[in-house]
């Protein structure tokens, strides 16, 4: 998920922070959904971006996120409440909002160059449950599809779900991107159907297969990009 680098060469992360309050932590659903559409909204931001200056010059987050997405696209999410969440909302970042659940995307930063503000926060804890099971997907939205096959921490698969849109966004041209943003970036994500999973995963569609830093054994499949763009093999990466 990434260009082949140098082992010797720095490995960057991308820190997402999901704020969850003791008396009010969002559905499971609503955080996966969140967190995919943070990464996406870093990935499309013009600070991201190269040569969007006033001189032609890249943006600011720029250097960063190229030289995450020279590796192995790593994120890692951490959850936060009260003071935390302030300490962690006042550096350079992006909210993103969902129904109840927010989450914080940083630029990428160095595997071992946490701020200190979120190197101190926690990385287990976020076992999220939706109350109830949320609905049929829209069958115009892009959905993310998420193994049934594997047991995932909702922080473990908050980063899958990020993983999963960010192939999605790096198989879409600029038109298809375009459309995306301006839809706010509108997806879903869902449990596959255990009957439909081999056929999904075999599809020709963008495939997620874990690292196995944490949790699940290396070469998972762990989310298959379902985009309508994609579905149809209309559209080429950009």
């Amino acid at each position: 998920m990434g260009a082949v680098t140098s082992p010797d060469a720095p490995q960057f992360v991308l820190p997402l922070v999901v704020r969850i309050e003791k008396d009010a932590p969002p559905a499971r659903t609503d955080a996966l959904e969140t967190a995919a559409r943070a990464v996406l909204t870093l990935l499309s931001d013009e600070r991201a971006a190269a040569g969007t200056g006033p001189g032609g010059e890249d943006g600011e987050w720029a250097q960063a996120v190229r030289d995450w997405q020279d590796s192995r696209i790593r994120k890692v999410v951490r959850r936060a409440r009260g003071a935390e969440w302030r300490k962690a909302s006042a550096l350079p970042g992006i909210t993103v909002t969902g129904e109840r659940a927010e989450v914080r995307v940083f630029p990428p930063v160095p595997l071992d160059g946490w701020p200190k503000e979120l190197v101190k926060l926690q990385v287990s804890g976020t076992d999220l449950d939706d109350p109830e099971p949320p609905a049929e997907p829209d069958p115009a939205l892009p959905v993310l599809w998420m193994s049934p096959e594997l047991e995932m921490s909702a922080g473990k698969a908050m980063a899958q779900a990020g993983h999963g849109a960010q192939l999605a966004w790096w198989g879409l041209d600029d038109a298809a991107r375009a459309a995306w943003r301006a839809a706010g970036f509108a997806l879903a994500v869902r449990t596959a159907d255990p009957a439909h999973w081999p056929e999904l995963s075999a599809s020709g569609l963008p495939v997620v297969r874990d690292a196995g830093f944490t949790e699940i054994a290396p070469g998972s499949c762990t989310v298959v990009a379902d985009h309508p763009a994609l579905r149809y093999g209309s559209v080429q990466r950009g």
